[in-house]
Formats: C-alpha cells, structure tokens, sequence
C-alpha cells in the first residue's frame, strides 16, 4: 500500500500555481534562461498550504522506505519546509514528548570562522538526515548543503529529496557561462572527493548520488510541463521554444501538445 498519492501532488502543484510559463525569456539561478518557472513561494508562505506539502513529503518518504532523524531544508528556500516536516515528523512518526530531538535550521550565508555546526548552521542537525529542496535545476545548492552536512561529526545523509526536478543537466562547460561551470565544479569535489568531469550527460540524480546519497523527486518537469500546457493552451511557438531548452539542457528531450 502506498501513502504518496502522485495525482494529487501534482495537482496541488497546479492549483497553487508553483509550475507557470512566460512569454519572456527570464534568466534561472543557475544563469540559464527559460520560459518556465518553478516557484514554491506562494504554497510555502501561506501555512495551510505549507501543512499540506509536509504530508505529502512525509507519505513519499516513508514509501521510499526512509526514517530518518532530521530533515533538514536547503537554505533559505526550503528553510520553512524543512523547519515544518521535521515538526510533522517527529510529532507523527517518533514521540516528541520524550525529547532529544533537534529543530534544524541553517544559515543562508556561512560564517566566516568557526567549527562546521556553528559555521553553516543555526540549529545542525544530528543523527541520519533528509535533506529537503524545493526544485533542483543543476544541483549546486544541494551539493553545497550536502558538503556542509558531511562536515558535522556523527551526520549521516541517508536521502536528498527534492519537491521538483527540473530534469537538467549539470553546468556544461562548453555551453554554460565559465563562472558557473567553475563555481559548480568546486561544489561537486568538494561534495563528491572526486574530479568534476562533466561532458553533458550528468543529471542531478547523478551528481548527487556520486556524493554517495540518494536522490529522489517527488514531481519531474516531464510530468508537470504537458499537464500546465494543456491546462493553459500553450501557444506553439512558446511550446518549442521549451523544447528547445530540453534538447539543449534537458537529462532527455521533451516533447509537448500547444496551440
């Protein structure tokens, strides 16, 4: 029996209005241009809403098997998801009233001196961690959290989960600008111990899991893009144009209905 309902995920995806497309070309954090946007603020600052996520979170990461100690949220963004389902989560799946559970939160900007748990974090986590974000474009802010964590004595990263994944491939450094390409590299070695030799082919889940954890998403780009474009009547023009980011940065084309 599963606990995750996906239609449902996805709707409320849609009724919250957080997948949308503009006639624009506007330019993502990770310094690509796009004509779709993933944004989470609105379901993530009213805390009905935000309640609801946290369900839905919890039911995906108990059909994934997982129990871990901590979730923690990818600063700042996913700061009040991670802050809720780690409430939800300890009140519902352990017994918050015998205490010795920790309330993690981390910093949106490090300090500059001091030991890890004090660095890049105001509450560290503790124990077996669930690292939460609210949409994955190229992974480097996932990265980047998950080298903090592996700093703090007796944290382990058992899951990295992700609300969205923008289903794109890592910076390329023939096709992306060279100081992202070079601020991403950093991230993944510091991340992984490893070089960073991307020829275009590596997906976050890739990235990620090189780092030795576990990605998962509760929703794709795949899954949600046809589904806004038919609810919208995208036209045609700005439905190949979304498919030509695919073929460009896309882990596989896409292909998509329109007007």
């Amino acid at each position: 029996m599963t606990n995750f309902n996906q239609d449902a995920f996805n709707q409320f995806v849609l009724d919250n209005d957080v997948v949308g497309i503009k006639e624009k070309p506007f330019t993502l954090k990770s310094k690509r241009t796009s004509h779709w946007y993933v944004n989470w603020r609105k379901p993530s600052s009213d805390m009905k809403s935000l309640w609801e996520m946290t369900a839905f979170v919890k039911n995906f990461v108990k059909d994934q098997g997982l129990n871990p100690d901590c979730f923690y949220g990818v600063p700042e963004g996913a700061t009040p998801l991670g802050i809720v389902t780690q409430l939800r989560w300890v009140n519902e799946e352990r017994n918050i009233t015998q205490g010795g559970y920790v309330l993690p939160m981390g910093r949106g900007k490090p300090k500059e001196h001091g030991d890890p748990a004090n660095k890049y974090f105001v509450n560290a986590p503790e124990g077996e961690v669930a690292v939460l974000e609210d949409v994955t474009t190229t992974g480097g802010s996932l990265l980047n959290t998950i080298a903090n964590l592996q700093e703090l004595d007796g944290v382990k990263v058992i899951a990295a989960i992700g609300l969205n994944n923008r289903m794109e491939v890592t910076p390329i450094e023939i096709k992306d600008k060279s100081e992202t390409y070079e601020a991403f590299r950093e991230i993944f070695e510091r991340a992984t111990n490893s070089p960073y030799t991307n020829q275009g082919t590596m997906s976050v889940q890739q990235a990620v899991e090189a780092a030795g954890v576990p990605y998962f998403a509760l929703s794709t780009a795949t899954e949600l893009l046809p589904l806004v474009v038919a609810r919208e009547k995208t036209d045609s023009t700005l439905v190949k144009a979304i498919e030509t980011e695919f073929r460009t940065f896309g882990v596989e084309p896409l292909t998509l209905g329109g007007e």
